[in-house]
């Protein structure tokens, strides 16, 4: 009985104590643990892993995680659920593609599965989750190792020390369960998929180690700057290798950490031209590798300035959405939307409204694309939380240490359409500063707001900006589409703006409206009059209208979404391109071109 059971502990404190999660919110697991895996091998740990939903907590409560592995003929008391045998799903994916009763889950589920080790004397594992929906706490063997918090970033954890000989258990809760003070909060406007949903791995390594590297060009353009953090060791010397540049050089490490300016002229990357270089470096035993580009990209007045020269931004929103798999990303869907995106005539994507799977900007770099990365700082955050606070600037800190010598990014972006308070001014100006500490080589943006009184851009947190992201959908929630004429006479900012959204619903198919609000034709009109406008605004850079392709969100229920935005040019199947995808492709091979 519970009473009785060593699991349990107290009847009494495991049904009725209310702060039962709270040793297990440590939030130890954060950007600072953070591996730089570019080149390394690793033991995957995807497949099938044992698998329970639990709603009420009840693992926790009774310490599921403590539970010895034993046959069911040798149990003495009854139990709720068996970690190590029953039910199991693949990891990665996510529950809600996996069965119907589990499609509106929200909540914790158990993931468990063996993991065999045999110990090699100065050697070092590192578990990484690549992501998580949303809090995910980590055991081994029954010892809690920590948590994390954010359901887009990877994270790491070392298991060297709590490794036994044989076989071990990894047990992972994951919550997904949306609360006020989470990032983002309760409510927003794409679905909340649940479980671990990226690749799980398993990294053997030396006993000292590069925890982290980043490569940048330098202010003066003939240049390379490098920083790079040693884990195990406080000196002695990295070689960094650049053989197409002629580079090779030792690195001196001070106190776990080794920086260089490395005189060079490379080649510079973008779009025509999205030239990488390979390099490697070494620490000991230890050998890292990555492909990385070098470019500037700087604003000056209303221009955006790649490599010192005015680009324009045409590109489109790309939420990570599929029909059978979730919130699951596959190197095919990848390089369809990238294919899709050229097809459109696209030189910039808008991944939001959260980190995109790490491959997106590895492929970006490869076929020249630029991108504007986000953190999921949406609508109404709470913004006097400083645990909040805390949980966004570490999911941005994760974002730039995964990314940060990704020459795809040019955009970091710190939020989305939140409203104008002083609470929210402060978040987001820590939030910018934070950005800048961490990379100065890039531009920061946010979707601001509109004055809907005086017609006129206008928000206090654009000063602290170097982009103005504007989600403006007039024809669509705001009928009025002149007004955007008015808005565009009105507002004289100083720096460029982005039209971070705008569209319309265009649904198609079976039961579609021909005419009117969500047909096809309606969208059609919108996508043309909001060209034909914004075409001659001569501080708008750019534009990624909402969106590349349909989407699952639970908000949307009329006859014409039924669960789903239909503002895609192209429909959730990822085939079939709706009329407005042709206008706008239009509009973006003709400026291509230089013809407007």
């Amino acid at each position: 009985m519970l009473e009785r059971s060593t699991i349990g502990e107290n009847a009494l404190q495991a049904l009725h104590d209310e702060d039962y999660a709270a040793p297990f919110d440590t939030r130890a697991l954060t950007h600072k643990g953070l591996l730089f895996t570019g080149g390394r091998d690793a033991q995957s740990l995807d497949g099938d892993w044992n698998f329970c939903v639990d709603l009420l907590d009840t693992g926790l409560r009774q310490k599921w995680f403590s539970m010895l592995p034993a046959a069911p003929e040798n149990r003495t008391e009854p139990w709720d659920y068996d970690p190590y045998m029953g039910e199991t799903v693949a990891v990665p994916a996510n529950w809600q593609m996996l069965k119907e009763k589990w499609y509106f889950y929200e909540g914790s589920a158990w993931y468990t599965r063996a993991l065999d080790h045999s110990p090699r004397a100065g050697r070092r594992q590192i578990l990484r989750i690549g992501a998580a929906q949303y809090d995910c706490k980590v055991f081994l063997n029954g010892k809690f190792l920590g948590n994390h918090l954010g359901g887009s970033t990877p994270f790491c954890v070392e298991l060297t020390d709590d490794l036994q000989d044989g076989r071990n258990w990894l047990m992972l809760c994951v919550n997904n369960a949306r609360t006020l003070d989470r990032v983002p909060m309760r409510n927003t406007d794409w679905f909340n998929y649940g479980g671990i949903y990226r690749e799980t791995q398993l990294f053997d390594l030396p006993a000292a180690f590069i925890r982290d590297m980043g490569l940048r060009l330098g202010p003066d353009g003939a240049s390379i700057v490098v920083d790079l953090e040693i884990d195990g060791a406080d000196h002695g010397d990295v070689q960094l290798s650049i053989p197409e540049l002629g580079l090779d050089q030792a690195i001196a490490v001070v106190n776990g950490h080794a920086s260089a300016v490395i005189p060079a002229q490379p080649e510079l990357w973008s779009p025509d031209t999205p030239k990488l270089y390979d390099l490697q470096a070494r620490f000991g035993d230890d050998l890292v590798s990555d492909r990385v580009g070098f470019r500037t990209i700087t604003r000056q007045g209303t221009d955006i300035l790649l490599n010192g020269e005015p680009v324009w931004l045409r590109g489109i929103s790309v939420h990570e959405d599929d029909l059978t798999l979730g919130k699951v990303t596959t190197e095919d869907d990848l390089r369809a939307r990238f294919q899709h995106a050229k097809e459109l005539g696209c030189n910039f994507l808008r991944l939001a409204h959260y980190p995109h799977h790490e491959r997106a900007a590895q492929l970006a770099d490869e076929l020249g694309f630029m991108l504007w990365q986000e953190i999921p700082v949406y609508w109404a955050i709470a913004f006097d939380n400083p645990a909040t606070y805390a949980d966004a600037e570490n999911q941005l800190l994760e974002l730039i240490r995964r990314d940060r010598n990704r020459a795809s990014v040019i955009i970091w972006s710190i939020g989305n359409e939140n409203p104008d308070t002083d609470a929210r001014l402060s978040f987001m100006r820590a939030l910018a500063d934070a950005a800048r500490r961490a990379d100065d080589t890039r531009l920061i943006a946010a979707a601001c707001l509109i004055n809907h009184t005086r017609n006129r851009i206008e928000d206090r947190l654009a000063e602290h900006l170097d982009v103005i992201g504007i989600n403006e959908y007039y024809g669509w929630y705001d009928e009025n589409i002149t007004d955007l004429i008015e808005i565009g006479r009105n507002s004289a900012p100083d720096r460029p703006v982005v039209i971070s959204e705008t569209g319309a619903d265009g649904a198609i198919g079976k039961g579609a409206p021909e005419t009117g609000l969500f047909s096809e034709a309606y969208m059609t009109q919108v996508y043309r009059q909001q060209i034909e406008i914004l075409r001659d605004l001569d501080y708008v850079k750019g534009m990624s209208p909402w969106i590349l392709y349909d989407f699952r969100v639970e908000r949307r229920q009329n006859i014409f979404q039924n669960g789903f935005n239909k503002k895609g040019l192209i429909a959730a199947d990822k085939r079939t391109k709706k009329e407005a995808f042709g206008v706008l492709a239009q509009f973006y091979h003709a400026r291509a071109r230089g013809e407007i």
